[in-house]
């Protein structure tokens, strides 16, 4: 991409994103510039052998504050997403934040229009859209490849159970985990949603309910010319990490099927064997992190429009938020 200007950033948060970002900002990336990095319990010393030597902070106002900084990338815990966001709206600085913005729909709908009132770019993190073997699905349902889509079904399936102290803080699975397949759900088949069904239980570890959620969903999107998604969620997969997408259209269907280790497969007398699924979404989403990022920048760089919508990030959140209604009361949700 050709940028007019560089785009100078502020990172704050260096757990598992945070990193994946910082990477691709500081090799990947031509049209951005890292001016600070900020997380609050990292030692300094630690990230300067890590990562080298600019600017690091441990106090996130530091880094937002800077005058040169033009935005501002999000990756710190979900509780802290909606107060850093709305310090860097109220800096001037555009934001990429990874989902959600929060766990209130009130609070994500005032962040929202306060970055337009401001004329502030404001991301979620739906990278999910960019990765090749989806976003592909996408642009062959957008062109009519398989004709009129009838039914979209989406698995995403952990690998492991996440830390019981993670759970307790999330915003429960529909929020934290299957907000991913109801934004793709919604992206591919391009329609709106009218109607959520979903059911949910602890079929995997009591500890998992104790924390107040759930670790296996299945949810039924209906969209507004009567057609359907499904989604299948679960938080342990013994197998890996599980990825798979189909789309059934009048017109023929297109899978996306779960990348692997390696591609090759062992025919011998006791069976067929290939290799296991990737283990976890930093590896099967790397490409995605890397392009959504740079759209970021490329929007805030030249002052495109972002690839996520305020919309999207809305009906997202609504469409969460009724498929936990409808799990705890037992029927259908309409969506208005």
């Amino acid at each position: 991409m050709q940028y007019h200007k560089p785009v100078h950033i502020a990172l704050i948060g260096l757990g598992r994103m945070g990193k994946i970002h910082l990477r691709h900002l500081l090799n990947a990336i031509p049209g951005a510039s890292v001016a600070a990095v900020s997380d609050t319990l990292y030692i300094e010393d630690n990230f300067r052998n890590e990562f080298g030597n600019f600017l690091f902070t441990n106090h996130p106002t530091d880094a937002i504050a800077r005058p040169e900084v033009d935005a501002v990338v999000i990756c710190t815990p979900t509780s802290s997403h909606a107060a850093l966001v709305e310090e860097a709206i109220e800096a001037g600085k555009h934001v990429f934040c990874e989902k959600p913005l929060d766990l209130s729909l009130e609070v994500t709908k005032k962040l929202l229009r306060k970055a337009e009132e401001a004329g502030l770019k404001l991301m979620v993190g739906f990278n999910r859209r960019f990765d090749p073997d989806f976003l592909q699905a996408r642009q062959s349902t957008a062109t009519g490849r398989i004709g009129n889509l009838q039914i979209i079904k989406i698995t995403n399936r952990d690998p492991a159970i996440p830390p019981i102290e993670f759970i307790k803080t999330s915003g429960g699975m529909f929020m934290d985990f299957s907000i991913h397949d109801i934004d793709m759900a919604r992206y591919i088949m391009n329609k709106k949603v009218v109607e959520v069904y979903a059911k949910g239980l602890v079929f995997m570890d009591k500890a998992v309910e104790e924390a107040g959620d759930i670790d296996t969903a299945l949810i039924t999107l209906t969209f507004e010319d009567g057609t359907y998604a499904v989604i299948d969620n679960s938080r342990k997969a013994v197998y890996g990490y599980d990825q798979r997408l189909e789309v059934f259209g009048d017109g023929g269907m297109i899978q996306v099927e779960n990348n692997l280790y390696h591609r090759n497969i062992v025919f011998d007398s006791s069976g067929i064997h290939q290799a296991l699924p990737l283990n976890s979404f930093t590896e099967r989403y790397i490409q995605s992190y890397l392009k959504e990022m740079e759209l970021f920048v490329d929007a805030v760089g030249n002052n495109t429009g972002l690839p996520v919508s305020h919309e999207d990030i809305i009906m997202a959140t609504i469409i969460a938020y009724a498929a936990r209604q409808s799990m705890k009361e037992g029927s259908p949700v309409s969506i208005r």
